[in-house]
């Protein structure tokens, strides 16, 4: 008899997990046991007084409560209102942008030097804005001097001194660093689209308005919800504009106190136990906010296949 010659089968599957290996890895390093580190020292009471090291001693759920006795709700609220006006300019003008660059009737010139321009902004570093905003919007600034000298007011405006000046530069310099990056990703998604769309509804007599609203938003809504969920959790991340435009004081009467700023001021006083619970409300924030956001902008019915389902159920009951 002849011998059969057994072939040899290879798998090439655990090639991939071999070469995706370092980055689970790295993660689990720099991420998921520095989480957990984290959680654990949220119930404990660490933290220097002076020279001397004051524990770890287990305290349980004490530092989450005083937290949330302390000025955390309010802290929460100015990171949010500064983030709310700052994100509200910058959608709808990176929506209005990306729809008159991608519309092939306005026939606009220089394309690539307006997108060029418009994403600039997102290259300077916050550091940098902050300090130009501090020096242009001082008392004795520039801004000051224009207005006083076309006798627009009588005296300076102290806008680092009240609440609403304040949180109005901290959400003009958010909006100015992050408007052309949206603006780019929208047009991005608004070219995407099918082009057959939009002539069939232009021989239907739609509008440049209905065409927005029934055919481009619908149509661009994943995008959207990933610029909502994005710069919602970088939102919550806001420290270094603010930071450094009030020396880290939050003023005028910490009005300007983000939820970072706060434990930084913990990290800076070693107090790693309140650090801990502060960090792990902010991630069950993150986590709540982006939930509620992505279940807002998904539908649950997709192909229509649920609500043709119910309507015969309804016929059948009929």
């Amino acid at each position: 008899m002849r011998s059969e010659k057994k072939i040899k089968s290879v798998s090439y599957a655990k090639w991939g997990y071999i070469f995706i290996l370092p980055f689970f890895l790295t993660y689990a390093v720099f991420s998921v046991i520095p989480l957990v580190d984290t959680i654990r020292n949220s119930f404990y009471e660490y933290y220097y007084s002076g020279l001397k090291a004051i524990g770890p001693n287990w305290v349980g759920l004490a530092n989450y409560m005083e937290l949330l006795a302390a000025d955390l709700p309010k802290y929460a609220w100015n990171t949010f209102v500064m983030w709310i006006l700052g994100f509200v300019p910058q959608i709808v003008v990176a929506l209005v942008l990306a729809s008159w660059f991608t519309d092939a009737r306005l026939k606009i010139r220089g394309k690539q030097f307006f997108k060029v321009v418009i994403y600039l902004p997102n290259l300077i570093m916050a550091s940098a804005f902050a300090m130009l905003f501090f020096a242009l919007f001082s008392n004795s600034g520039p801004v000051n001097s224009i207005l006083l000298n076309m006798g627009v007011v009588g005296e300076a405006i102290r806008f680092m001194e009240s609440t609403f000046g304040a949180r109005t530069l901290v959400a003009l310099m958010n909006f100015l660093m992050w408007f052309g990056n949206t603006t780019i990703m929208l047009m991005a998604a608004i070219m995407g689209i099918n082009p057959s769309i939009f002539e069939a509804a232009e021989l239907d007599g739609c509008t440049h308005l209905q065409k927005f609203f029934k055919i481009t938003l619908p149509q661009i809504k994943p995008l959207l919800t990933y610029t909502l969920i994005t710069s919602l959790i970088g939102g919550l991340q806001m420290f270094d504009v603010p930071q450094i435009l009030t020396g880290g004081q939050g003023a005028p009467d910490r009005t300007t106190m983000t939820l970072i700023m706060y434990l930084n001021n913990h990290l800076q006083a070693k107090n790693y136990g309140m650090a801990g619970a502060l960090s792990v409300f902010l991630f069950i924030i993150s986590g709540i906010l982006c939930w509620i956001v992505f279940k807002m902008n998904t539908d649950p019915d997709p192909d229509g296949s649920r609500s043709a389902a119910k309507r015969a159920r309804k016929g059948d009951k009929a």
